[in-house]
């Protein structure tokens, strides 16, 4: 189990990369365009700049949705590999079927 001050925090980083989402595209395409005037250009660099860090959705960690364990994260299922292991075997997650040799 993670603690839940990481948990916390990656969710507040989720909703940061939310709120300025749109406006990042829009600033990274100015700067990707190239007939973009020099001075314009200066200008979004900087306003992207002045945005928060956890603003990048690189920031924001895969995490297992029952227990936020940060490790091992399967994204098909939304669960980390223990977990999903655990699931799988109890029967709670439909098409999945354990294999044995």
């Amino acid at each position: 189990m993670a603690k839940k001050s990481k948990i916390a925090r990656n969710d507040r980083r989720r909703e940061t990369v939310e709120r300025y989402a749109a406006r990042r595209a829009e600033l990274k395409e100015v700067i990707r365009r190239p007939g973009t005037p020099e001075p314009e250009r200066n200008r979004a660099v900087e306003e992207l700049r002045r945005q928060p860090r956890d603003a990048s959705a690189t920031r924001v960690r895969n995490r297992d949705s029952v227990d936020g364990r940060p490790r091992g994260y399967l994204r098909r299922f939304g669960l980390s590999r223990v977990r999903m292991r655990e699931q799988a075997h109890a029967g709670f997650l439909p098409g999945v079927t354990t294999s044995s040799w």
